[in-house]
């Protein structure tokens, strides 16, 4: 007899094991090797990276990549976060990833412009019949239960009620942002502990507490404040994995211990190291400025491990001639110690009077294009990294090839298209008019009159070689009506006689 799902608090206490210190989910930043550095340094429960539910659900390398490859016995209590926004795909997804976790996550919190285009995350939170519906239907189906992460609302009224609608929905635990769907980049601003704890008191599931945790004392606070079960950190977590120790160690020692876990258990792409790399020597990159661009080029771990050990050898250097003091970096601790990254607010102005003059938001303007002389002057910086590590690549949008549009969709057509289509429109035109594009390897009409004269096909019927099953009637209706117009006929072997194709009209 299968075991009950435990719920709520039992759930938090006995599966999660009481976890109060909680590495959040980070889109490619919250991967294996990472989990596995925090859990040594004091986090008791951690969560994968943001995973789309649809790509989830048909791409096994995608599954592979990001959940099933990477489990590990150490790396639990483990909670697998999807972006979603339709219960069925939700909860397939869910289904695929309950044997590798002790819960699945819907993220309700993104604010990012991709969450916003693909109708997910945080832009979901006004749609609470949907809402309903999945977490209802994988609270029924799943033998892990579900949790939810979210943000406020301006109102804390209304971010109440919805915690409690959730909460009626199925969800078992609640991670609540305090900060609401706007606060983002420069106007990330100060997150909201008053908005988490009327949640906090007002629904009967464990909950845990995000926003504004730099240091263990934070930590501390925010429980005390709130008095919620766990509290979770994302940049926290960034730059200083020993965040849930109360320790602050040089930058290299955490560096070089991520370094060697990422040898044992190393991620999917690259890219996720040096970003961590990135974060991990913020402060220090601001200085050595050359190194940043020696990190962004390394093409390996070797090339990593290089720069970081530069690094760490500039630092030492700086420590023994006590010269440290010649960076004004205004830091509480020395640019190697690791410590938090406190993003500037929107600077306020004042008028002659004294009062506060009101914010203008700055609007983007696009630079106008400059004379391509193949200088690195012209581009962007990220541009220039691209051509550091691309030097043959055009990144001229002058001197870029200009593309033909497909007759039908709009997408670039097929430079040797017979039919000036892209490959998706020309394949279905070819399919359905039996026609061949020598340009897209399209050999739907050879196919079919070799299969036509040889009668091997699609059988026989009736003692006459027939078309292969896949044809269509009217693409059959087109072949037949294709070989009436040409000329002398040709002998079959089975003694029926066929018409010479005439491939000229196609052409």
């Amino acid at each position: 007899v299968a075991m009950a799902k435990l719920q709520g608090f039992e759930f938090w206490e006995k599966t999660l094991r009481g976890a109060r210190y909680v590495v959040a989910p980070m889109v490619d930043q919250s991967e294996l090797a990472w989990r596995l550095l925090s859990r040594r340094h004091g986090a008791e429960l951690c969560y994968t990276p943001m995973l789309h539910a649809q790509v989830f659900v048909r791409d096994a390398n995608y599954r592979r990549e990001n959940l099933f490859s990477e489990f590990s016995p150490e790396d639990r209590p483990l909670i697998t976060q999807f972006c979603a926004n339709d219960p069925e795909v939700f909860v397939q997804a869910a289904l695929l990833a309950q044997d590798y976790c002790d819960a699945v996550d819907l993220n309700l919190g993104c604010p990012q412009m991709i969450a916003k285009r693909g109708h997910y995350g945080v832009f979901l939170q006004d749609e609470w019949d949907l809402l309903k519906r999945m977490i209802t239907l994988a609270s029924e189906k799943l033998s892990v239960p579900v949790t939810c992460k979210i943000r406020v609302f301006p109102e804390v009224e209304k971010t109440v009620k919805y915690a409690r609608m959730l909460e009626q929905a199925g969800c078992q635990l609640l991670t609540v942002h305090g900060r609401t769907k706007d606060q983002k980049g420069a106007l990330t601003g100060v997150a909201s502990w008053k908005h988490i704890k009327a949640v906090r008191d007002a629904v009967n599931i464990p909950v845990f507490a995000n926003g504004n945790i730099h240091h263990l004392t934070d930590v501390q606070r925010c429980m005390e404040e709130t008095r919620v079960q766990g509290v979770m950190s994302a940049e926290g977590n960034l730059h200083n994995p020993a965040l849930f120790e109360g320790r602050n160690p040089p930058v290299w020692e955490m560096a070089e211990e991520y370094l060697e876990v990422v040898q044992r258990h190393p991620p999917s792409t690259l890219s996720y190291v040096r970003a961590h790399l990135f974060k991990l020597w913020h402060h220090t990159l601001q200085i050595h400025q050359d190194l940043r661009e020696e990190l962004a080029k390394a093409k390996n771990l070797a090339g990593i491990e290089e720069v970081n050990g530069q690094l760490k050898q500039r630092c030492k250097e700086e420590m023994a001639k006590e010269e440290s003091e010649q960076h004004h970096t205004g830091l509480p601790f020395p640019h190697w110690i690791c410590q938090p990254y406190v993003r500037p607010g929107p600077k306020e102005t004042l008028r002659e009077n004294g009062q506060k003059a009101p914010v203008v938001r700055a609007v983007s303007v696009k630079r106008a294009l400059e004379d391509c002389d193949d200088t690195n002057d012209s581009l962007s910086k990220n541009k220039q990294k691209k051509k550091a590590r691309n030097p043959h690549k055009n990144f001229c949008p002058e001197l870029k090839p200009k593309y033909i549009k497909c007759e039908h969709c709009g997408n670039p057509k097929g430079n040797k298209c017979v039919f000036n289509l892209c490959r998706g429109c020309c394949k279905k035109k070819a399919y359905k008019e039996v026609a061949d594009c020598p340009g897209h390897g399209l050999r739907f009409k050879t196919k079919a009159q070799k299969q036509l004269n040889s009668g091997m096909g699609g059988g026989q019927m009736n003692g006459k070689p027939s078309l292969p099953a896949e044809l269509s009637s009217a693409a059959h209706e087109a072949l037949t009506l294709d070989t009436a117009r040409s000329s002398p006929p040709l002998p079959c072997p089975s003694g029926i006689t066929l018409l010479k194709p005439d491939f000229q009209h196609m052409l």
